[in-house]
């Protein structure tokens, strides 16, 4: 079952938003500043590893640099993360194609 989460990473004032498969392992990210609501990373799984599968080092760095780095491994514990809430696929959806328009891509 798919769940929509975000976090909090106080020291960077960063909302994290995650978008987690049934096995607790980040589909899709998003991180946003909070000081002035900035998205600065909307990355994907499914985009990472055609990448990965399909294209050269050269190609996976511009990904990292326009969308960010993926969370690696199961997001186990989020729950007790600062700030941390479960929230609709609705605003996850709304998050990632603001997040990627701002970031110059398509959602």
């Amino acid at each position: 079952m798919t769940t929509w989460f975000r976090t909090y990473y106080e020291d960077e004032d960063l909302w994290l938003h995650f978008e987690a498969d049934d096995e607790g392992w980040a589909t899709r990210q998003v991180e946003v500043r909070g000081q002035d609501s900035r998205p600065v990373a909307a990355a994907s799984r499914a985009e990472v590893l055609h990448l990965r599968d399909h294209a050269g080092p050269a190609a996976m760095g511009h990904y990292e640099r326009q969308y960010g780095i993926l969370a690696e491994g199961p997001l186990d514990g989020w729950q007790d993360q600062p700030r941390a809430a479960e929230i609709s696929a609705e605003e996850f959806e709304r998050l990632w194609a603001e997040a990627r328009q701002a970031l110059g891509g398509s959602a």
